[in-house]
């Protein structure tokens, strides 16, 4: 593949996720979603969190959902998996995460933008792409693709933009592997990338055990990614640009399927919708 080729599909692929991403965090950062899953009777958010993310790989155990995350620590899925779903079946999880989530958009989009045409056809062109791309080496994609797509607009772009969230998340995850860093480790650089300092506050890792974190931070020294202040050494900032270089380009096919000219309708009418997305937080 040559070098435009490889710039012009990273390029589609990083664009893609700015449009689609905002979509996605309704389900995290709005209370719809949150309000669907506890009143199926789940008691916290991150029992909600694992029994509807992951509901579409079927009843396997903590083991094979720590795999498939990646990016929590030991013990972390095994804290909810199995035990959500012993009284709550994942079916009914992965119902209400959607159902919350379409409720969320409706809400922040507003009629205007929930039942114009162009929403209709973003969530169309946003499907044919999120079914098109091979699901080999893609557990979660894989997963999500089993799920019916649903018929209402709304709910049909919030489920077509995760189908896309799950299949670039599981080419993050093959980048990090093939970089030889952890779940925990990506949160540190990512963190890093974000300036904030020291890395071991950001949010995603602040509650770990002090060893584990401290475990986490040398290793990351020993290999020069960090220095001895914990700020990134040229290595550690080359590493991390590769690793979402690699991201990006593995997350392209999808979008293979359009012709230039759908591509750019997509864009187009995706774009009021993230704008409006990104105003409000997602929330």
């Amino acid at each position: 593949m040559g070098k435009a080729r490889v710039d012009s599909t990273t390029h589609i692929a990083r664009r893609m996720y700015e449009l689609w991403e905002p979509i996605c965090l309704v389900t995290y950062f709005a209370d719809e979603c949150n309000e669907e899953l506890a009143a199926l009777g789940h008691r916290t958010y991150w029992d909600g969190y694992f029994a509807s993310r992951a509901a579409p790989l079927g009843r396997v155990p903590a083991e094979v959902v720590h795999a498939a995350f990646y990016s929590f620590a030991d013990g972390e899925a095994a804290r909810h998996i199995p035990s959500a779903w012993e009284t709550i079946p994942p079916e009914a999880s992965l119902a209400a995460r959607e159902r919350g989530s379409a409720a969320s958009l409706r809400r922040i989009l507003g009629d205007e933008l929930a039942k114009s045409p162009g929403l209709v056809r973003a969530a169309d062109l946003l499907t044919v792409a999120a079914t098109s791309a091979p699901t080999e080496g893609r557990v979660m994609y894989a997963g999500m693709r089993t799920v019916a797509v649903p018929s209402d607009p709304v709910a049909r772009l919030w489920h077509s933009a995760t189908m896309l969230r799950e299949h670039r998340g599981d080419g993050h995850i093959a980048a990090l592997v093939g970089a030889r860093i952890g779940g925990t480790q990506a949160h540190v650089l990512s963190a890093l990338d974000m300036g904030i300092h020291p890395p071991q506050s950001f949010g995603r890792i602040h509650h770990l055990p002090n060893k584990r974190l401290a475990a986490v931070m040398n290793d990351l020294r020993e290999r020069g990614l960090i220095d001895a202040d914990d700020h990134f050494t040229d290595a550690g900032r080359e590493t991390k640009q590769r690793i979402e270089t690699l991201t990006d380009e593995l997350a392209a096919a999808p979008y293979d399927c359009l012709t230039p000219a759908e591509l750019d309708e997509l864009i187009t009418e995706l774009e009021p919708i993230t704008a409006r997305l990104v105003a409000t937080g997602s929330q």
